[in-house]
């Protein structure tokens, strides 16, 4: 009976667990908020210059690329609210619109950059596998309509957001709801599984069943020269792990969350899950800087352009 009852003890619901992230969290969401705005505001606006200036005429993956770096700098310019909101200790001081907007943006940047990804790779997977059959798709109005249904397709996934997220009083605190602490938490789990198999999952799949036809295509072509092979290479690893490392541990961890809200559970497993999740979230805005990463990678005078128009700035300085 003595173990029972302190097994009683130990199990309780999350309503008896308290769900503050504490001090260091805080802490270290500010640090990674902090530099990645300063790596990835000024990264993207540059990427967005050169992409608009420099690299004409536009190649349909040109157009796909532009268009991610477009909803990253959108992300990473609501980023000074996040920062502040962990330095204050999670209290909310921007009103309802901005926690629902600000809420809103990282899951439509999540899932833009996901499709926008996803059909990136299809194009390279046609491409590279299928040269004779890719004319049609290389034109540019294929490419900015599929653009245009991405950008919508993302828009209508994630508003639900809307009335899901909303601001709570907590004790001298007001906080900001994210997906995982939304009411009713019944209708955030079914939203959640939803954005989690057809907006992740199914595109997850797609994606490395493209990479992995594509290199073992282009093993197999004894007259495909060896830099292709290995820029083709470096950019399936690139894009793999932005999947896997970014955004797969974000949605496993998202969706037990949420679980064991719904469900007895022990208050230390759910801090330890609490504290993984938080790590996950991070990893998730990371995208931002794997896409920076990405950029390089695909277009083969990035560098140059990027090289011309610092000279440019230079110039412009001295002058």
């Amino acid at each position: 009976m003595a173990n029972v009852t302190s097994l009683q003890n130990t199990t309780t619901t999350f309503g008896n667990c308290t769900d503050e992230g504490g001090s260091f969290w805080n802490i270290y969401l500010s640090l990674v908020y902090i530099l990645l705005f300063l790596m990835c505001f000024p990264g993207n606006i540059l990427v967005i210059s050169v992409y608009i200036f420099k690299m004409k005429p536009w190649k349909s993956s040109t157009i796909i690329m532009l268009n991610l770096a477009i909803t990253d700098l959108l992300y990473v310019s609501c980023l000074p609210f996040l920062i502040h909101y962990a330095v204050n200790g999670e209290n909310w001081v921007f009103g309802r619109f901005m926690c629902k907007f600000i809420r809103f943006n990282f899951y439509f940047n999540t899932y833009s950059s996901i499709f926008f990804l996803t059909c990136f790779s299809l194009f390279r997977f046609v491409v590279v596998v299928y040269p004779m059959s890719c004319l049609s798709i290389q034109k540019r109005k294929w490419t900015i309509v599929a653009c245009v249904g991405i950008w919508v397709l993302s828009l209508l996934l994630v508003s639900p957001l809307i009335y899901l997220i909303t601001i709570k009083q907590s004790s001298n605190r007001v906080i900001c709801m994210d997906l995982t602490n939304a009411e009713p938490l019944g209708l955030a789990r079914w939203f959640n599984w939803f954005l989690t198999i057809f907006a992740f999952f199914v595109p997850l799949i797609a994606v490395t069943l493209c990479y992995v036809v594509i290199i073992c295509t282009l093993a197999r072509g004894p007259h495909t020269q060896t830099a292709y092979k290995q820029k083709a290479r470096t950019l399936a690893i690139v894009l793999l792990a932005v999947f896997y490392i970014c955004f797969l541990p974000f949605h496993i961890f998202r969706g037990v969350r949420i679980e064991l809200k719904l469900h007895p559970v022990n208050c230390i497993l759910m801090k330890q899950v609490r504290d993984i999740f938080t790590v996950a979230g991070s990893l998730a805005s990371l995208n931002t800087f794997g896409n920076l990463i990405l950029y390089v990678v695909v277009a083969d005078n990035f560098q140059q352009a990027i090289l011309s128009i610092c000279k440019l700035i230079l110039k412009t300085q001295k002058k």
